[in-house]
């Protein structure tokens, strides 16, 4: 397996993470014996870099994640994130920065998962109504006492990266980044690479559209989150459907699956660009790994880029209350 260190912070991974959120929320039903079978069987094949946070379930997927990873936490490297809160009742989460609610949320996450440190620790969003500063510093409080390693920060504005480097070195910011959400094209990956910070893609695969997969919203279960997101809805779909069907005609004369392509190229933007994409099932876990053997020339990347230019995508990539959540 191929390894990559975000930015400067020496912090060290495999090429490609695994995002664990889809195995307890928000992506249909679940399969915990098979969620655990894929955790496995990404060790085996070298994905070492595990992706989760508290708000998963809530709380359900540290737990899996730390049932799956008992016995072997010295081969892996745990990023979890908090910031995001679900409480019972509520239609909408809350975004919660405060230093005390910080200290409280890593402490229950190190009980969850089983271990005494947690390898990444990320900001999941920036509470508006607490100085960043406030909120890093307690996380940077976290690290001397040795129940964090790294810090990271999750779908910040570029001032925003700058005023927590400020406090405490930020080793990976996580942003959703692939073929159909480029935005951090715009200003963040240039502020990355200007501070030495990793950039690590969320969603690689469009959450799971440019797999080529979903060709309509029924073919999501009921209750999967997909339906509220307009790019999933009416119109929306059927031009994202021509998006996805020109990836997968120069997939197709790669040998490679759409899903592999729109890895391949998430790979090729940067040597300091670890995607994590998610699964709960082994065998697209597998697919997903060979991406790493797919290799695109300079020609490859101007038609690719050519067919799913910035922008491509039609409907923004969250409802609306949730687009209020991001680059901040």
């Amino acid at each position: 397996m191929e390894t990559r260190t975000l930015g400067r912070s020496g912090l060290t991974v495999s090429a490609l993470g695994l995002g664990c959120m889809g195995m307890s929320a928000f992506y249909g039903t679940r399969d915990d014996d098979e969620s655990v079978a894929t955790i496995h069987r990404a060790l085996d094949l070298g994905v070492t870099f595990l992706d989760t946070a508290d708000v998963y379930g809530p709380h359900t997927n540290e737990e899996l994640v730390g049932r799956a990873i008992r016995g072997k936490r010295n081969q892996i490297t745990l990023a979890t994130k908090c910031g995001i809160v679900r409480t019972a009742g509520a239609t909408i989460p809350e975004v919660n920065g405060r230093p005390e609610y910080v200290r409280g949320a890593c402490e229950a996450s190190l009980r969850r998962l089983g271990v005494e440190t947690i390898d990444l620790y990320y900001l999941h969003r920036v509470d508006l109504n607490v100085p960043v500063e406030d909120t890093v510093g307690a996380m940077s409080r976290l690290v001397s006492e040795g129940k964090a390693r790294f810090l990271g920060l999750s779908e910040v504005s570029a001032r925003t990266l700058r005023r927590a480097e400020a406090v405490h070195p930020i080793a990976a910011l996580q942003n959703e980044y692939s073929l159909w959400t480029r935005d951090p094209e715009d200003e963040i990956l240039a502020t990355c690479r200007d501070l030495g910070i990793g950039f690590v893609a969320y969603s690689p695969l469009g959450r799971g559209f440019l797999a080529g997969q979903i060709t309509q919203a029924e073919d999501l279960p009921a209750e999967d989150s997909r339906r509220a997101h307009p790019r999933f809805q009416d119109r929306n779909l059927d031009e994202n459907l021509n998006l996805v069907q020109r990836i997968a005609s120069i997939a197709a004369e790669k040998g490679c699956t759409p899903a592999q392509l729109a890895l391949a190229w998430v790979l090729a933007q940067g040597t300091d660009m670890v995607p994590i994409p998610g699964t709960k099932r082994r065998r697209y876990l597998e697919e997903n790994v060979a991406a790493l053997q797919v290799r695109l020339s300079a020609e490859d990347l101007r038609r690719i880029n050519a067919v799913a230019p910035k922008g491509a995508a039609a409907g923004p990539r969250y409802p609306e209350t949730m687009m209020n959540w991001v680059n901040r």
